[in-house]
């Protein structure tokens, strides 16, 4: 809830500002890292456009693995986003995508 001169307003800056990520495809598993046994979460910051692409890629946490790494950001590279809202208008915003590789 958001407060504007004394009223009480329903809504949450954080949603409204925030984009989503689709169902895009999964990462492809490294072949060496699954040989070697590597797992680990990527957690990459992307600023996504108003219509939805990647713009930038950073990561904001490493997996351990550079190999888990740049498949993680080569995957998003590709990915199509739902871009955040300001009001009705579509507005670019980072979102942050955690990849998670595990085997199996």
């Amino acid at each position: 809830m958001g407060r504007t001169r004394g009223c009480r307003c329903a809504f949450s800056w954080r949603s409204r500002f925030n984009a989503a990520y689709l169902d895009n495809p999964k990462p492809v598993y490294p072949a060496e890292a699954r040989r070697i046994g590597e797992q680990g979460t990527v957690l990459l910051r992307v600023y996504v456009s108003a219509i939805g692409t990647p713009e930038r890629i950073q990561a904001q946490r490493s997996s351990g693995s550079a190999r888990l790494d740049e498949a993680a950001n080569e995957a998003v590279r590709g990915w199509k986003f739902v871009p955040a809202m300001r009001g009705p208008e579509p507005v670019s915003a980072w979102v942050t995508v955690p990849i998670t590789f595990t085997l199996k």
